[in-house]
């Protein structure tokens, strides 16, 4: 697979749940990033187009973070999700859980202009 991430990951070991329609299915984060998650394929989930909720709690809190994603790859059990809609209570608790785990405040800040400029396009 070629290298085309535009995004610091984060290695997050951490419960989640993926909602589509009326449906849930919990799951568990492998990592993390501004755009996306790399997560366990939960039984019973069928692939489509059709976008999935993901959710989970931040550590030992009751912050939620919460995303609408959509499937950009499938690798054995995993599955690979790009952020199409955050909220920003969410983002901004993410980006500073990615600020604190990547030590980089600069990094982060140049990602998160790209995350808003390539979600502006879309």
């Amino acid at each position: 697979m070629n290298e085309r991430r535009q995004f610091s990951r984060i290695l997050y070991d951490a419960k989640a749940t993926l909602t589509q329609g009326p449906n849930t299915w919990p799951t568990t984060i492998h990592d993390l990033s501004l755009n996306g998650a790399l997560v366990e394929q939960p039984d019973g989930l069928s692939l489509n187009d059709h976008p999935l909720q993901l959710s989970f709690t931040l550590g030992d809190s009751d912050v939620v973070v919460s995303m609408e994603t959509q499937l950009s790859h499938r690798q054995d059990d995993l599955l690979g999700l790009s952020c199409l809609y955050i909220d920003l209570d969410s983002i901004s608790h993410l980006r500073r859980m990615l600020e604190l785990n990547l030590g980089d405040a600069e990094l982060l800040n140049r990602e998160l202009k790209l995350f808003v400029k390539v979600h502006e396009q879309t």
